[in-house]
């Protein structure tokens, strides 16, 4: 396109209510993120309820904080691009309600965007040089999905998560060794402390589907162990604990990802979500890469975890293809890539 291309983008789709202005999918003009993790640490984990309130008392903030970071008005903007899913129904329902709203009022086309997708898109932003086909892990408290990335908006699972996801499973073992939520944070920091081949954990495959995951059964050793250590007055360490188990799942996402690009002869590879800030996976997944002469990608940490630039990124390259949605666009929690 001859004439850049400038949307806002709006994120609410967990527990962060974000707000960003991005022109052509990959320059970000700004980056608004409102965090309720202190909130939620409270509770251990996040309370639908109070994360739908909190973004309602957030949303026009950080929407008006975007626009003025930017220096932007509504009437610079060609779309509002906005996550509908999948997500936490009555989160996602403030930011659709808000960006349905501004499209109305400002005469702009909407765009709905699939947030994995938003995921998949942040790698475009940190790495301008990236265009499709390639390889993307995304891996997250919600997800872990092994995704084909053949084009702009095509996308084809190879693998998927059978149980627990990734992110969940970190927080779940963070829960039981007694560190704090969120996490996958706390694990990464304490595992630097231990020794990850400390603990024999299992790493799980399924036969029939080589690309998918399970770590159901990675927690539920790691459950286990404690209970065996606490029922017989064994001392454990926490981080010897944390670093095996890390070490478990980072072994997984890695071969698998492996794995598929082997198979499907794809040379570039990327990771995306919460889980990718993860400084073991971080590591690992660049040496495999090294090591197969395969290009590798991934986006800064604050482009991991749940944020509206990404989501500006998706949204231009559906913007241009022409995706548009009308004022009944509805939020769909459970809402399928591709």
């Amino acid at each position: 396109m001859d004439k850049d291309i400038t949307v806002l983008a709006i994120e609410s789709s967990c527990d962060e209510t974000a707000a960003a202005v991005v022109v052509n999918g990959r320059q970000v003009l700004s980056n608004i993120i409102a965090s309720q993790i202190d909130i939620h640490k409270i509770y251990g984990g996040v309370v639908p309820e109070i994360a739908s309130r909190k973004h309602i008392e957030k949303i026009n903030q950080v929407i008006e904080e975007a626009l003025v970071t930017a220096d932007r008005t509504l009437e610079d903007m060609d779309a509002v691009c906005v996550t509908y899913g999948p997500g936490l129904v009555g989160a996602l329902l403030v930011g659709v309600g808000a960006a349905k709203a501004i499209s109305y009022a400002a005469h702009k086309p909407l765009v709905g965007v699939h947030h994995i997708e938003g995921h998949i898109s942040a790698n475009y932003i940190a790495n301008p040089d990236l265009e499709p086909p390639f390889l993307c892990l995304v891996a997250s408290g919600g997800h872990s999905h092994l995704v084909r990335v053949r084009d702009y908006g095509e996308y084809e699972i190879l693998g998927r998560t059978r149980d627990d996801a990734a992110g969940e499973a970190f927080d779940k073992v963070a829960r039981a060794i007694g560190l704090g939520y969120p996490g996958g944070p706390q694990i990464d920091r304490l595992s630097g402390e231990g020794n990850p081949d400390a603990i024999a954990f299992p790493r799980a495959s399924i036969e029939d589907a080589p690309y998918d995951f399970s770590f159901s059964g990675l927690k539920s050793a790691v459950l286990n162990y404690l209970n065996e250590c606490r029922m017989k007055g064994v001392e454990y360490s926490q981080a010897d604990v944390a670093a095996s188990f890390q070490q478990a799942v980072v072994d997984v996402l890695v071969n698998h990802t492996m794995l598929a690009a082997e198979n499907f002869d794809i040379k570039k590879v990327a990771i995306a979500g919460g889980v990718a800030c993860n400084g073991g996976l971080r590591a690992a997944m660049e040496a495999a890469c090294r090591e197969r002469g395969y290009a590798f990608y991934m986006p800064t940490p604050i482009l991991c975890t749940d944020n509206a630039a990404m989501i500006g990124a998706a949204g231009y390259y559906d913007f241009v293809r022409g995706v548009r949605h009308g004022l009944d666009l509805n939020a769909v929690p459970g809402l399928k890539l591709g």
